[in-house]
């Protein structure tokens, strides 16, 4: 059931009765509507669920857990409200501003990401998982079910997936708690840094975190290595292998995502879908490719 705006309100009990009740839209979502509601001297955003946000493997119980876990930490918002079965979600807003991709490349920026995200991976153990092999074959049957037109390297690509599963899953790490989104629509700073959005959060690979944010951030190799320094003080030739794996994988999930979307959304997807296919064709006939597959199957 989708409520309305007015019905949502309703349903957040420190708003009730309230007269000085002001709403204004944010913008930015995709997937879902986002509000910011001013009321007693304080101000919150409340977050309407979109409609078929399952089929892109989005649990609102899930995000829920990871953004309270993450707000008591102060890596997020803190979140105020949870309105049940809905999954509509209320934490504070945060007065702050974006940081655009130039500013948060910089090597200070890289390393203050670094440390927020290495805060994630030791939290608490929260609801859910995410592995990026999975999303992309349940991505992938969600978009032939609704007669998507699939790529013609599609089954080529799911080989190379399986390959690189396998040759991870050879010395898998243990799952930890991940935010599995770093674009850069998902930080805020004022002075500290939040992180929004948790709608993908999950025990997953700790590099997939890793390499969704260059990904999203297009980081050349030197920014890859100082990140890979940030986050372990010391990176080996397998982290290096893990990371440009995960960043293949992170773009066929963008990819396979965008077919779904394709399926299910009123706007036009085909151009971003297009767009990650051909990153991802073009890397993993980088030589380097079979390179990495071998690294990360050594037992070091």
């Amino acid at each position: 059931m989708t409520l309305s705006l007015e019905e949502a309100i309703a349903r957040v009990p420190q708003w009730a009765g309230a007269s000085d009740l002001k709403v204004s839209p944010l913008g930015g979502g995709i997937t879902n509507l986002n509000f910011r509601v001013d009321v007693g001297g304080e101000s919150f955003v409340l977050r309407i669920a979109g409609t078929d946000t399952e089929l892109l493997g989005i649990n609102r119980e899930y995000e829920f857990a990871a953004n309270l876990a993450a707000g008591k930490l102060g890596l997020a918002p803190e979140v105020v409200y949870f309105i049940r079965p809905e999954g509509y979600l209320v934490t504070r807003f945060i007065t702050g501003r974006p940081l655009p991709p130039e500013e948060i490349c910089e090597p200070e920026n890289i390393r203050r990401v670094m440390d927020a995200v290495r805060k994630i991976h030791a939290m608490p153990e929260i609801p859910g998982t995410f592995s990026v092999f999975h999303t992309i074959e349940d991505y992938s049957a969600t978009a032939r079910r609704y007669n998507v037109v699939i790529p013609q390297k599609f089954d080529w690509l799911m080989a190379r997936v399986h390959e690189a599963e396998q040759a991870l899953m050879s010395h898998p790490d243990t799952p930890c708690p991940c935010h599995n989104d770093l674009l850069n629509a998902n930080f805020l700073t004022n002075g500290q840094l939040y992180i929004l959005d948790w709608e993908y959060a999950g025990l997953g690979d700790a590099f997939f975190d890793l390499a969704n944010f260059s990904d999203h951030h297009n980081l050349s190799n030197a920014q890859d290595r100082w990140l890979l320094e940030c986050y372990y003080r010391k990176g080996s030739p397998s982290h290096w292998a893990h990371l440009k794996i995960m960043k293949v994988m992170s773009d066929l999930r963008e990819a396979t995502w965008g077919l779904v979307q394709i399926g299910i959304s009123k706007l036009d997807f085909r151009e971003y879908t297009d767009k990650f296919f051909s990153r991802v064709i073009e890397n993993i006939y980088d030589p380097h490719w079979g390179q990495w597959l071998k690294e990360v199957t050594k037992n070091v």
